[in-house]
């Protein structure tokens, strides 16, 4: 039987996302941002509290958003939970891009904007961050004058670590009069800085975050967007009923029920962060500021080998060299075990003969 699938044209001219690949486990995963430390006792305590019945019903998600509502210092009103950080960025394309029209990014960045895009069959315009990592901001509000429906911006930016503070913020909001602005805070924890208190003074912002990172919850997905209620309104519309799992609610509940792990987590990687780009700079890599659990760095033409070489070790890094150039690895900060094992096979396979 012939049968002729009615595809869209959108998805037809686009190619799969490759997820991470399977088997990492086992290995020193430095390569997706991860908590290497894993959740606090406290969620896997919560956790095992679940009971059979409450598993068999649907979520139910008014508590939750109350107390995560308190954590991010948010009215409930202000607040969507959404089934991970990636699913926090789709709902934009859902509520406002329509096909044809378009959204205005700044690459290198996270690659999920542009994804979204195809799939919605938008146009992506596209500037870039300079050779020393620095954010476009004047070529930014001359695009903004074009009115894209969208701007996305990574702050702390993935995978430069670039952070944009009040006065360049300000400056793109006060020009984005017909655009909605995501900030994407994924990595606000270890920045020290957020753009939440301002979305009653800006209801074209919509903040995005993540519990993927600093409370260690990547497995459970689970994500969130904040916005003034009167413009979260319309995203939730395009919202389906039950977007959350119970086990991230309930897990989620308890990371912000203990805060001081999350802190002790993000003052050690903030430590681990300038020593490790120290030790870089001390072998001569080039590293760049950073505002996340991250850092760039630049290993020059010797970088693919390292890479390579790693791998086999099972140390994984995030080789950036096809869209950054030969030798560009965004390195996520481990543990202070993990950094030391690393920055050792560095010095041992970097330079080595071939």
């Amino acid at each position: 039987m012939k049968v002729n699938l009615p595809v869209r044209k959108a998805i037809l001219n686009r190619r799969t996302y490759e997820a991470p690949a399977e088997g990492r486990s086992d290995k020193m995963r430095l390569d997706f941002n991860e908590n290497t430390s894993g959740c606090s006792p406290t969620v896997l305590r919560a956790l095992a509290k679940l009971t059979s019945k409450q598993v068999a019903m649907y979520p139910e998600y008014q508590k939750p958003t109350k107390q995560l509502a308190l954590y991010f210092r948010v009215r409930p009103e202000e607040l969507l939970l959404t089934n991970g950080g990636d699913d926090a960025l789709r709902v934009f394309f859902d509520t406002f891009v329509d096909s044809g029209t378009r959204i205005l990014i700044c690459e290198p960045t996270f690659p999920m904007y542009r994804y979204y895009a195809e799939i919605a069959g938008a146009r992506t315009d596209a500037l870039r961050y300079d050779s020393e990592m620095g954010f476009p901001l004047e070529d930014v509000i001359g695009a903004l004058r074009k009115k894209p429906r969208v701007l996305f911006i990574a702050n702390p930016n993935n995978p430069t670590g670039t952070l944009l503070h009040e006065k360049e913020l300000r400056r793109i909001l006060q020009a984005a009069t017909d655009t909605v602005v995501v900030m994407d805070e994924a990595y606000a924890e270890f920045s020290g800085f957020s753009a939440v208190p301002w979305i009653h003074g800006y209801p074209q912002l919509f903040v995005t975050r993540t519990f993927s990172k600093v409370a260690g919850l990547a497995g459970l997905r689970l994500g969130a967007v904040i916005a003034c209620e009167r413009s979260l309104a319309f995203v939730r519309r395009a919202m389906p009923p039950f977007p959350v799992n119970l086990a991230a609610l309930v897990a989620a509940e308890a990371a912000v029920g203990n805060p001081a792990a999350m802190r002790v987590y993000v003052t050690e990687v903030k430590r681990l962060r300038a020593w490790f780009a120290a030790q870089l700079q001390k072998l001569g890599v080039k590293s760049y500021p950073s505002g996340g659990n991250f850092l760039l760095a630049n290993f020059g033409s010797l970088g693919s080998r390292l890479f390579r070489r790693l791998e086999k070790l099972g140390i994984l890094l995030r080789d950036r060299s096809k869209d950054m150039g030969p030798g560009f690895a965004r390195i996520t900060i481990g543990t202070s075990s993990e950094m030391q094992r690393l920055l050792r096979f560095i010095r041992k396979e970097w330079r080595r003969p071939v």
